[in-house]
């Protein structure tokens, strides 16, 4: 088995694209937990917005990420993550976990924005994790604080406070092909994720494997009770050697997240190359 570096592509990607892993395997990742409607073609129920409404309902439904104060989560391929963003603190923090025990490796990521500055902790699992160059300084324990210049422009661990939505959901819903209101606060239809490589939670690679596929994946949406998107989930198809997959993302506590708080000077170390080797 072949260790693969992480770079900010290929870490996003395995975050929330159905097929990656955290290491060169043969396998492929099982279909998702969570239950989504299958979209159909049926008319939308009498009453209803019609599909110009729904859309800017949900183009709408975004504005609120931009203000920079939410709590969110997001799962696919086998991976999670959830943390929250305090732009009034420029502040924001991560919790990531990359495969299971069970897997060749697992890693797990504990991360914390504090502009300028930001900190990981890192976790390294499963059965491989000893053959990771230079694992016996990567496993410390502790928070592992990162050189700016070195992870400038890396998705996976810098934090742009120019774009705050770690999912990208305002570039995905501007990708809305057709949709349609199924309930209270409810959305159907069909996303062109190959107008939203942007989101930073798609990888390129995938898209091409999809072909004309890309053009009509599936989704479903919620809003809240003040029109603020509370949940998106993309139907991925079966593209290449991965599984048909359930990509779900949330927020929620809109206003109510709080500064992130940095870690105790005693429980922080330098990182080192090492550790940029692994995402370079």
């Amino acid at each position: 088995m072949k260790i693969r570096h992480f770079s900010a592509a290929a870490f996003a990607a395995a975050l929330l694209i159905p097929g990656l892993t955290a290491c060169d395997s043969s396998g492929t990742g099982d279909a998702g937990a969570s239950a989504s409607p299958t979209v159909s073609s049926s008319i939308a129920p009498s009453g209803t917005p019609g599909t110009g409404d729904a859309k800017q309902a949900l183009l709408n439904s975004t504005n609120a990420i931009r203000d920079g104060n939410f709590r969110f989560t997001m799962s696919g391929a086998g991976s999670t993550a959830e943390g929250q963003v305090h732009e009034p603190s420029q502040s924001a923090e991560m919790r990531m976990t990359i495969g299971d025990p069970s897997s060749d490796l697992m890693m797990k990521l504990d991360l914390i924005h504090a502009k300028p500055d930001s900190w990981v902790k890192l976790e390294l699992g499963g059965k491989a994790a000893s053959s990771v160059p230079g694992a016996q300084k990567l496993n410390l324990g502790k928070y592992q604080h990162l050189d700016q210049t070195r992870i400038k422009g890396n998705r996976a661990l810098g934090f742009d406070f120019d774009r705050l939505d770690p999912a990208g959901s305002a570039v995905l819903t501007q990708g809305v092909t057709e949709v349609r209101q199924t309930g209270e606060g409810a959305y159907a239809g069909t996303v062109d994720i190959s107008k939203a490589a942007e989101a930073g939670s798609l990888d390129p690679a995938v898209i091409t494997a999809l072909g004309a596929q890309a053009k009509t994946v599936p989704f479903t949406a919620k809003v809240d009770p003040q029109g603020r998107l509370s949940e998106l989930v993309l139907q991925v198809p079966a593209a290449g050697q991965a599984a048909a997959q359930d990509i779900k993302i949330t927020y929620s506590d809109y206003g109510n997240a709080t500064a992130a708080q940095k870690p105790p000077a005693d429980q922080v170390v330098e990182a080192p190359p090492e550790f940029y080797n692994l995402f370079n």
